[in-house]
């Protein structure tokens, strides 16, 4: 199964309103956001390929628009062409570009829940393929995608969820009485671990446990009877997770990114960037 990871579709939730981060997304979906030059969601995407997953289906909603002009458009945007202007013939002339991905844009509604806009997408393409991932549009790990899918089939289990424990956003403190006896910014606690996405699932999981009902969230009732039905694994990932909610999330991954040192893209090119690419970076 490991030669066949190229196959696996991978599942991208695109659709959300990103109503904590409204200064971004008010003309663009969240994953749509840029880290740098390029969208977070072109992040996310890398760090799969980076194991050898290339096969994407963007479940869209919200602003899908945006998302579809940035697919169409991408080899042009990133290549030399000639159009023809009475015709409207367009040469490009190559590919300048490393991107093998095989990407789908599927609208799953402006505002269908999570667990919604994955049955509507899986229900044309997943395929007959035995297993698929699952993953937000919006966080960022350097996990090895290839070790946890290996721990997925051979748990044999019908699901996997990625377990992270992320610094707390908050000073801890401890106390004896009233008397501050430590103080630790931004504390990592080591034994709670948080959902980070990066799911695997087998093909049952989407016909038994995903329903194409407006109300269903992928996070409550299809997870929650997974793991009442002892069919759920957590793959622990201690690294580097980060997850952009905020304004001020998207500033430390860009300020990460800037130092050419981002965790998540450990083997990126970054001396090949030279200017913003205008398409890149969605206004």
């Amino acid at each position: 199964m490991l030669e066949q990871i190229s196959k696996i579709p991978v599942f991208i939730l695109c659709g959300g309103l990103g109503t904590r981060i409204k200064e971004e997304t008010e003309f663009r979906p969240k994953p749509m956001v840029p880290i740098g030059h390029y969208p977070i969601l072109w992040h996310v995407m890398h760090i799969y390929r980076r194991h050898g997953f290339r096969r994407f289906i963007l479940c869209s909603g919200f602003k899908s628009e945006v998302i579809k002009s940035y697919f169409l458009n991408y080899a042009s945007m990133n290549s030399d062409f000639t159009v023809d202007l009475k015709s409207n013939h367009l040469t490009v002339h190559s590919i300048d570009h490393n991107e093998d991905w095989e990407v789908t844009v599927a609208y799953t509604g402006e505002h269908s829940m999570t667990g919604e806009r994955i049955a509507i997408a899986a229900q044309k393409y997943l395929g007959d393929s035995p297993h698929a991932a699952i993953t937000y549009g919006d966080g960022l790990a350097n996990v090895d995608l290839k070790k946890e899918f290996a721990f997925h089939l051979n748990h044999g289990k019908t699901g996997t969820v990625l377990g992270v424990n992320p610094p707390s956003r908050f000073g801890e403190l401890n106390l004896n009485g009233n008397t501050v006896t430590e103080f630790a910014e931004k504390p990592e606690f080591k034994n709670n671990w948080v959902n980070g996405g990066y799911f695997f699932f087998k093909r049952e999981f989407f016909s038994k446990y995903l329903k194409i009902n407006a109300q269903m969230t992928l996070e409550k009732e299809p997870l929650i009877e997974l793991a009442k039905d002892n069919e759920l694994k957590m793959y622990k990932h201690p690294g580097f997770w980060a997850c952009m909610d905020t304004q001020r999330d998207r500033d430390t991954l860009t300020d990460l990114w800037n130092t050419g040192q981002a965790p998540w893209a450990p083997n990126f090119n970054f001396s090949a960037i030279e200017t913003p690419v205008p398409h890149l970076v969605t206004q």
